[in-house]
């Protein structure tokens, strides 16, 4: 499935259902919304699918995960996505919600942080404990060149062409982005404070022959200080073993990692219980109509976090949502084993 650019037209974007999060349990979501001909756009501040699995844990073993003994959290974010593909839902990524309106006529309007705004019926909260915030380097000053020079997320890789980058982090993302902005960067540099990436190694290997060949920098060590002017970076001193040394550089990347923080959520005016939604368990809804929250940023009774009861959650929510998209149409449940209507939405010969 092609996921989508950041561009778009003037126009806002109006769709039956808005998903804010596309992590496991929001990519179910959207199967069993499409089973109920019910279309969904995803919102997410990452700038792939997947949420944490895909993030932070793209080659941990989950092992209870129904019919699949163990399964990867990248491999079960790419089986998700095949089984929603006759669905084609539309992916948001590199955005977050900041701003949310109920209209007199029922609806939401959304905005995100890049002007976007959507309307829509339903919203499905899945955004897991809540936004991924990156970690902030611990350097004097960094706030002055944050969107002009240091940036933790990369949104178009054009914006980068002929920079000379420091790539900062050892995990996959580090990496991922350093041998993607290579070919077009001025010169690159990679900057890890030990030589030991978290990595997957055919990453890793491509980098070390990158490195080989002349074409871009491996430093192992810690940035100490920048230097610049009116936000435009010039410069990053770097402590190593062997002393310090000051490069020229004009963008930094750092990849230090996620945390997690309930964000515009929060303000939203639902009723909340130390950072996370309450919701009723025969639907999954929120104290405001028409919004749900399913996953790990919801909580109930006996709440187990885990994707499986997740996936649980989607299908009920489901089920109350196709209420408000289609109030004077009878829901028919269906069993996909069974019913012809729905394996004919999902192609199956």
């Amino acid at each position: 499935m092609e996921l989508p650019q950041n561009e778009f037209s003037d126009g806002p974007v109006e769709t039956d259902v808005v998903i804010i999060g596309a992590g496991p349990v929001g990519l179910f979501a959207v199967f069993e919304l499409g089973l109920l001909d019910i279309k969904c756009h995803l919102i997410d501040i990452l700038d792939k699918v997947g949420g944490q699995c895909a993030e932070l844990y793209p080659e941990k073993p989950i092992y209870d995960i129904p019919g699949l003994p163990v399964v990867s959290g990248q491999e079960l974010t790419d089986r998700l996505m095949e089984q929603i593909k006759p669905f084609d839902p539309t992916f948001h990524l590199n955005e977050r919600v900041d701003s949310l309106t109920k209209l007199d006529d029922g609806r939401f309007h959304l905005k995100t942080d890049v002007g976007r705004s959507f309307f829509c019926k339903v919203i499905v909260v899945g955004a897991g404990g809540g936004s991924f915030t990156p970690k902030r380097p611990p350097l004097q000053g960094i706030e002055g060149y944050e969107g002009t020079s240091v940036y933790y997320s990369v949104r178009r890789m054009e914006d980068f062409r002929d920079k000379d980058i420091l790539v900062v982090g050892g995990g996959d993302s580090a990496l991922d982005w350093t041998l993607s902005l290579q070919p077009i960067a001025n010169s690159l540099t990679l900057l890890h404070r030990r030589d030991d990436f978290r990595a997957a190694p055919h990453s890793v290997e491509k980098m070390r022959e990158l490195v080989a060949l002349g074409q871009m920098r491996l430093m192992i060590g810690q940035m100490t200080s920048m230097d610049g002017v009116d936000g435009k970076l010039e410069g990053v001193t770097i402590k190593s073993k062997e002393g310090e040394e000051r490069i020229a550089i004009n963008t930094v990347l750092p990849f230090f990692g996620l945390t997690m923080k309930l964000g515009p959520i929060a303000n939203w005016g639902l009723n909340l219980e130390e950072n996370l939604i309450p919701v009723d368990t025969e639907k999954f809804e929120t104290s405001e109509p028409g919004i749900f929250a399913i996953g790990d940023i919801n909580t109930y009774p006996g709440k187990l976090k885990l994707i499986l009861s997740g996936f649980h959650e989607a299908a009920l929510m489901s089920q109350q949502a196709h209420r408000y998209i289609y109030p004077d149409k009878k829901l028919l449940f269906q069993y996909t084993t069974s019913s012809s209507n729905l394996q004919k939405k999902l192609g199956v010969k």
